[in-house]
């Protein structure tokens, strides 16, 4: 693809990506949340931000798997809309249960592992999201950057154990989806990891030879 092609799909995605939090607040202002409009934002909030996370984590084996290398240049919106629906996410919990009231905030994230797990993967995307332009990437080095992005795959196991501890047992299937692709992203890079640490053209250790029976006439 070229650059015009690339800048007219990056565009779309934008759009895309745009469309969920729009329809929140159509919704919204027309009373289309249903009777807990609280419980029915923070649930899609937290849907929202786990999916683009997940498209964030996808984008290195698809460009590997299909040779399609402009794929890389959507990483990064994907990663910025993972954090901008991990702050609704939260701004919804901190603001319709606790009214921004920092005390029982923290209470609340001390007293319920469920909280505790989902404010951790949140305060983790704190410094993706501000060190995700070319300038971060220039002041810090691109090994240390390297080192620092690798926490997205902390906060994506984080995101599974919040997402399990949230719901009941009735609705485990969903938690269950999203751990299933999280674990095969994650397996595609551990197996990727360790076929480039194997060095080209080691031959594998043949097994030993059976040395022949000797009889000794006597």
């Amino acid at each position: 693809m070229n650059n015009r092609q690339i800048v007219l799909l990056k565009c779309a995605v934008f759009a895309a990506a745009l469309a969920p939090a729009v329809s929140l607040v159509w919704r919204a202002a027309h009373d289309g949340l249903g009777a807990n409009p609280v419980e029915t934002l923070t649930h899609a909030t937290g849907d929202w931000t786990f999916n683009f996370l997940l498209a964030t984590l996808a984008i290195t084996p698809l460009r590997a798997i299909t040779g399609q290398h402009w794929l890389i240049r959507l990483r990064r919106m994907l990663g910025l809309f993972a954090f901008f629906y991990g702050t609704l996410h939260f701004l919804t919990f901190a603001g319709f249960d606790h009214a921004f009231d920092p005390g029982e905030i923290m209470h609340d994230v001390a007293k319920r592992p469920f909280v505790t797990a989902g404010f951790v993967a949140f305060v983790l995307m704190i410094p993706l999201a501000a060190t995700s332009f070319n300038a971060a990437v220039r002041w810090l080095g691109g090994r240390r950057w390297q080192e620092l992005h690798r926490s997205v795959y902390a906060i994506g196991i984080i995101a599974c154990v919040h997402y399990f501890w949230l719901v009941k047992i009735t609705a485990i299937q969903w938690p269950l989806l999203y751990t299933a692709i999280l674990a095969a992203l994650l397996g595609w890079r551990a197996r990727e990891r360790m076929r480039k640490y194997q060095p080209p053209g080691v031959p594998r250790a043949a097994p030993p030879a059976v040395q022949p029976i000797r009889f000794i006439r006597r």
